[in-house]
């Protein structure tokens, strides 16, 4: 009986021992990963706007008075020089009648100043009148004479302003806006009109602040109508405001276009496409992303050794669920996609899924 429980007991310290010398099974963690790929990435961006003139004049005329003819309609196109409306010419016209008649009346006054002097000065020379007394009739001539040139220029300012009675177009173009009826009295310098020119069409749109220096170093913009899309057009920004709108915060911009046709008319909606050269970037799942100390870091897995090494990455920026690499990683590496923050430093890991982009 003795014998039996030896033996027992030396079993037991025996399979105690071969306990503790076998090695612990391996801990290999499942996980999903997914190479890293180059791709060609743009920067692309459009923004709606509508077709508007370069060059928009807002017409007024240059006297007050009251509308006696509108000769155009919205739309009209017009020459340089065609007479858009009229005012009332009549008090305009008898203030010039009035003017003249008092040049008339300066002019005798000036011949008679000039006679008079003319025979005192004779006088003068008989000594029959003192010094004194010719320099007053020579002052009174030459007083006579600015008179006559004072009102010579009223009479023309006043001839202005019976001209200023006719509105008339600048340039040639259409009118896109008028503001006013016959029979209408409006004021000096009241805006009544806007004459576009046709001849260099352009879009005006608006850009958000982040989008700014992609329209500034755009390599090309394309253009296309909303009426017809099957059009494209090479623009040029010509403008862009330095201050951004209080209500929107964006940048009003111009975009000219290089080659309009009859297509373009003004009013149309535009989109403006900004395009630029393609650039090599590279970009991981949202999720292989864990932060260590703030700094942004992936799990990289050595295929061959089938563990992980944790390696710190500088991002660029977020697209959907992708977020772009600019340094930390090379095309062909594979990274941890799903089960980032149950890894080590060295962790043996099985690749359940391979999520190619």
């Amino acid at each position: 009986m003795k014998t039996f429980i030896s033996f027992l007991a030396l079993a037991a310290m025996l399979s105690g021992c071969s306990r503790e010398s076998s090695p612990p099974p391996a801990d290999i963690r499942p996980v999903r990963a997914e190479p890293v790929a180059a791709t060609q990435a743009n920067a692309p961006g459009q923004y709606a706007g509508d077709i508007r003139a370069r060059y928009e004049t807002t017409l007024a005329f240059r006297v007050p008075g009251r509308v006696s003819a509108r000769q155009v309609e919205v739309g009209t196109q017009v020459k340089a020089g065609q007479v858009i409306a009229t005012l009332d010419p009549q008090d305009y016209a008898l203030a010039v009648h009035a003017a003249q008649a008092q040049l008339a009346a300066a002019n005798a006054e000036s011949g008679l100043a000039q006679q008079d002097l003319q025979r005192f000065a004779e006088l003068h020379a008989q000594n029959f009148i003192s010094r004194a007394e010719l320099d007053r009739r020579r002052t009174t001539a030459e007083a006579a004479q600015s008179r006559v040139s004072q009102l010579r220029a009223e009479v023309a300012r006043l001839g202005n302003q019976q001209a200023y009675t006719q509105l008339t177009a600048p340039h040639a173009g259409v009118l896109t806006a008028l503001a006013f009826e016959e029979g209408q009295v409006v004021a000096a310098g009241q805006p009544l009109a806007q004459l576009a020119r046709t001849t260099e069409p352009e879009v005006r749109i608006d850009v958000p602040e982040n989008a700014v220096d992609d329209l500034r170093s755009a390599k090309t913009l394309t253009v296309r109508l909303w009426a017809q899309p099957e059009k494209t057009y090479t623009g040029r920004l010509r403008e862009l405001s330095p201050m951004a709108d209080a209500a929107s915060r964006t940048y009003s911009a111009r975009v000219s276009l290089l080659q309009p046709d009859a297509a373009v008319k003004l009013g149309m909606t535009a989109t403006v496409g900004i395009s630029q050269d393609a650039v090599p970037s590279l970009s991981v799942a949202q999720t292989a992303l864990f932060r260590v100390n703030g700094q942004p870091q992936v799990w990289v897995v050595d295929r061959q050794a089938q563990t992980v090494a944790a390696r710190s990455v500088k991002l660029g920026g977020f697209n959907g669920q992708r977020a772009t690499v600019e340094s930390g990683l090379a095309a062909g590496e594979w990274v941890v996609t799903a089960g980032v923050h149950k890894l080590a430093p060295g962790q043996r890991v099985r690749l359940v899924q391979a999520a190619q982009r």
